[in-house]
């Protein structure tokens, strides 16, 4: 899913980061385990943040999964492939009471066949901050490619403070 990444070895700028406040009431304390599937926005209608790749998301998550930076970390003639780099979560949660964004880094790892095609993928996003009903939240969310589908199933848990 991710080798349109896999340019030639130059340094792409960081996008310009845009934070866009939306509210919602505060998610009750504790953990909220989440799950659900992202998917690349080839219709263009997640359009809020500037992003090198887009993802519609639903299941627990409803919005858009904006990726603002990323930086190959390693490249080898074997096919191991990693980056890291920052993502935003502009949205709500499924039943609608919490909205607002999260920003997370994240590691994204994988490997390619000879002919460029992904074998495998995962990444994991440690939540960093937050906007609106998502202020206070910490967590982590992990994401695993399925290269069939061209999907990304993802998983994790929110908290907020």
């Amino acid at each position: 899913m991710r080798n349109w990444r896999k340019t030639t070895a130059g340094v792409l700028a960081a996008a310009a980061m845009a934070l866009v406040s939306l509210t919602g009431p505060a998610l009750a304390t504790g953990n909220t385990q989440i799950s659900g599937v992202g998917r690349f926005d080839a219709d263009e209608t997640c359009s809020e943040l500037p992003s090198l790749f887009t993802m519609t998301m639903v299941g627990d998550l409803v919005g858009c999964w904006y990726t603002t930076s990323f930086e190959v970390v390693q490249e080898t003639a074997s096919g191991i492939y990693q980056e890291r780099g920052t993502e935003t979560f502009v949205g709500c949660l499924a039943d609608g009471t919490t909205c607002g964004t999260f920003s997370t880094t994240y590691k994204f790892t994988a490997k390619y066949a000879t002919d460029g095609s992904e074998i495998h993928g995962r990444c994991q996003h440690p939540i960093v901050g937050g906007t609106g009903g998502f202020a206070a939240i910490s967590g982590r969310v992990d994401f695993k490619d399925d290269v069939q589908t061209g999907d990304a199933n993802y998983r994790g848990h929110l908290k907020l403070q």
